[in-house]
């Protein structure tokens, strides 16, 4: 049911986009539509010409006025275009306007967004996301495509009205969604038992999130050797990656998500709830931002990001702001920009310049989680000392006694209780003043 074009082959020419947008009258062509271009090189498409008509909205039947029309069907002719692009959501009467006018196929900016997000999705889950959006979105838009069948069926066994085949295909396709949705509700419980086996672990998870195309998979490789997909194309990394780090001795896990655009179509938004919510269940939100934009090119990314976060709940978890690719700036504009985002980090993920910072400020927001404790466990009770090792929690020092194991570890605060009879307090220990003893 989904109608995906097929990835380019290597060394294909790209297709002859022409680009169509509708803006508010004053505003920057070049700026508004940055995006969209750097969207349709990613997903292959040469822009071989642009047509925009500033007005206060879009026509609700063309799109573009009816003067604006005309001049659009000539602007396609001249340029030997073969797909029109449009800065917009279209709704169904106005691309079908469109698409008969222009005898062209039409393509929106939510449809192309879909089809780099099929290009780029590796996962079962991924791909099971995908699909519903693109279903989602094709569903009001069937049409037309077999009206020589558009009759009543008929014969032995189905005497009476029928259906005609449009309606068959839309029937199928909301049967092919809710199968789907199960399907993703199955992954998501899966995902959940994960992720409690994690949070029993008391190991600290971090989120890193931002605008797409930032660095983030950059700054997931750099901090923990991830090796992820890192090409600077938007939406290069679709599916959550989760991978550990170390920091004196305490273990934290790093999870890449999706990148955030400006304008995310709402069936995203839905369909991707699920790599989501690996935000949501975060500690802590790493909001990694591209220092090298211009100023209002930033503040804007910024706060897409944040309005994204706010859509889905995260808004209220601790946020440290990143800002990446430090190494394309000057110091003149490092010192505005520490003025400016006072607090926030600066690293750049390529060279390695402020990650040791960066993994300090991780460590800092983390560091009343674990308690050093002296455990005491006898040489009958194994089981015990698994279940320590079974925490996650760093294991500074182990040494046999006659009278069982003894080991200096940081305990996670919330399990003290669980081991609180094997704790021991010695000289040594009672120097130490963030040391937990078996004492008042």
């Amino acid at each position: 049911m989904t109608h995906r074009q097929p990835d380019p082959l290597p060394g294909a020419d790209p297709e002859r986009g022409l680009l169509a947008a509708v803006l508010p009258p004053g505003s920057d062509p070049d700026e508004e539509l940055a995006e969209l271009r750097e969207l349709a090189r990613t997903a292959g498409v040469e822009l071989v010409a642009a047509l925009v008509q500033h007005r206060n909205g879009p026509d609700p039947r063309s799109y573009v006025g009816k003067g604006k029309l005309q001049e659009l069907k000539q602007a396609y002719a001249d340029a030997g275009a073969e797909v029109l692009l449009v800065d917009d959501e279209l709704s169904p009467v106005q691309q079908r306007r469109l698409e008969n006018e222009l005898s062209a196929r039409v393509v929106d900016r939510t449809q192309l967004i879909l089809d780099i997000f099929a290009q780029h999705a590796h996962s079962a889950e991924g791909k099971l996301q995908v699909e519903v959006a693109q279903l989602e979105y094709n569903l009001p838009r069937m049409r037309g495509m077999w009206q020589h069948l558009e009759r009543l069926g008929g014969g032995v066994g189905t005497r009476g009205p029928g259906e005609s085949q449009l309606e068959s295909d839309r029937r199928l396709a909301r049967r092919r969604i809710d199968v789907l949705r199960g399907r993703l509700r199955e992954v998501s419980r899966q995902r959940e038992t994960r992720r409690k086996e994690r949070a029993r672990s008391q190991t600290p998870t971090v989120a890193l999130a931002g605008y797409t195309n930032v660095g983030k998979s950059t700054l997931l490789n750099a901090l923990t050797g991830a090796g992820v997909s890192v090409d600077n194309r938007l939406f290069e990394t679709l599916d959550p990656t989760t991978r550990a780090f170390e920091h004196d001795g305490r273990r934290y896990l790093v999870t890449d998500t999706v990148g955030f655009i400006r304008r995310l179509p709402h069936q995203l938004v839905q369909g991707f709830a699920a790599t989501l919510e690996e935000t949501l269940v975060a500690d802590l939100v790493l909001h990694v931002a591209d220092a090298s934009a211009p100023d209002g090119r930033l503040d804007e990314m910024i706060g897409a990001v944040e309005a994204v976060l706010a859509g889905i709940g995260a808004d209220e978890l601790p946020v440290e702001l990143v800002l990446n690719k430090i190494d394309a700036l000057d110091p003149l504009r490092r010192r505005r920009l520490a003025t400016r985002y006072a607090g926030a980090v600066q690293v750049s993920a390529r060279t390695g310049e402020g990650l040791d910072e960066l993994r300090e400020r991780v460590a800092g927001r983390f560091a009343q989680r674990f308690l050093p404790v002296r455990l005491l466990v006898p040489y009958d009770d194994g089981a015990t000392l698994a279940e320590l090792y079974a925490l996650g929690a760093p294991i500074e020092a182990r040494s046999d006694r006659a009278d069982g194991v003894l080991v200096q570890a940081r305990l996670p605060r919330a399990d003290l209780p669980r081991f609180a009879r094997y704790l021991v307090a010695d000289a040594d220990a009672d120097a130490d003043a963030g040391v937990a003893s078996a004492g008042p």
